[in-house]
């Protein structure tokens, strides 16, 4: 696999699936919201990526918030693992750097979000998310829905956002 679908859909699916763990009793790593009912009280408990996809589901990203070390070290372990399955890419426990989500002001990101195309653009729109773009949804942003499937729920997401302007 290549391309900036397929890691994104790792950081939804693979990493939660390979790591096995529960976020908020969540039955699918990356779905907060299947709803897509757009702004709501759920909605204002995310932290929306630009793309719609939910950061504070990201395995990556919960393993930078964990505060006990050899349970970070085990997440990143399992995560390191996914990239393998899921990517076919080598990477070492040391290779999986923090992350605070792609919208941070700190500069932990962590490296492929860093170089992601739909956050470049929708940052250099200085928009809130994708949803808020008047050519929504872009030949990117489409192909990375296509990629997602309807379970990841980035799409509902936006879609939600959209929906609710």
């Amino acid at each position: 696999m290549n391309g900036e679908c397929s890691r994104r859909c790792f950081l939804v699916r693979g990493a939660g699936t390979a790591a096995g763990l529960a976020v908020g009793g969540l039955g699918f790593i990356g779905c907060n919201n299947q709803s897509g009912k757009g702004a709501d009280e759920k909605m204002s408990q995310e932290m929306i990526a630009y793309c719609g996809l939910n950061c504070v589901t990201c395995q990556i990203y919960l393993a930078t918030r964990e505060t006990d070390p050899e349970k970070q070290r085990q997440m990143r372990e399992q995560i390191v693992i996914a990239i393998k399955k899921y990517l076919g890419e080598e990477k070492r426990v040391e290779d999986i750097t923090d992350c605070d989500g792609c919208k941070a002001q700190s500069g932990r990101l962590y490296p492929h979000c860093r170089k992601c195309q739909i956050k470049k653009c929708a940052s250099e729109k200085g928009l809130e998310n994708c949803a808020y773009c008047g050519e929504y949804p872009c030949e990117k942003l489409s192909k990375y829905f296509d990629s997602e499937g309807e379970q990841a729920g980035a799409k509902k997401r936006l879609d939600g956002i959209r929906n609710s302007l």
